[in-house]
């Protein structure tokens, strides 16, 4: 039966698209049917064949996937705000009905589907006479998560704070990621450790600066996609 993992991020420019990219290119590369999938993109490039949604164009290509990127996202903005404003400045605000049929279809095509956020995990996606948060379309769909956080100066309270939040929610956490990591820096793996003690949940791997590979191996990450009757 396939199996799903959700992305979030400790907030914006944390590099969530970057490592997605790289996980899903390392199932690949393992042989693994991988897949990916985007409930709404706001921020999207308007070119002669109209937006492009660069988070999932970055994915594809990097993980080889043979979609278009358009395929891979419900909602597509071109605004760079949050999706929820976005749809209000531009109409399409997101139907929780169409994220769940066409997360079920994604799925329906690969044994590990990553499904990436928007943003960070305070995200609202909708807010008008209805309103939808992000946490709300992770527990509707079954999901656990992973989290990306940035290692540098910060990170212990992002990272923790998101932890948190998470677990407040009764939302399952799977792992950390620590992006752009200097393992000489002192620093930054104090860092590592601190997050682990603080919130309990571990550090899976750290992903230097312009890495082309996740360093991590891929039964383990394997063991971090479950099917919704496996959530908790």
């Amino acid at each position: 039966m396939s199996k799903g993992l959700f992305i979030t991020a400790t907030g914006t420019d944390i590099g969530k698209t970057y490592v997605t990219g790289l996980l899903v290119k390392k199932l690949r590369d393992a042989g693994l049917n991988a897949g990916y999938y985007k409930a709404a993109l706001s921020g999207a490039e308007a070119t002669a064949d109209g937006l492009l949604p660069g988070d999932a164009d970055f994915v594809a290509r990097t993980a080889g996937l043979p979609e278009r990127p358009e395929q891979l996202v419900s909602y597509i903005y071109r605004t760079a705000v949050s999706p929820h404003l976005a749809a209000q400045l531009e109409g399409n605000p997101v139907d929780m009905s169409k994220v769940k049929a066409d997360f079920k279809q994604a799925l329906a095509h690969c044994d590990y589907l990553t499904m990436e956020g928007s943003g960070g995990i305070i995200c609202p996606i909708r807010w008008d006479e209805q309103q939808l948060m992000l946490e709300d379309i992770i527990r509707q769909l079954g999901l656990g998560t992973l989290i990306v956080a940035n290692a540098a100066l910060g990170s212990i309270n992002a990272c923790v704070l998101t932890t948190f939040y998470l677990q407040q929610k009764g939302i399952p956490i799977r792992g950390i990621i620590l992006n752009n990591f200097d393992a000489a820096d002192i620093m930054q793996q104090d860092n590592k450790k601190m997050i682990e003690a603080l919130s309990g949940v571990p550090v899976i791997g750290c992903v230097p600066y312009g890495a082309d590979e996740l360093d991590i191996d891929v039964k383990l990450l394997q063991s971090l996609y479950h099917t919704p009757e496996e959530r908790n």
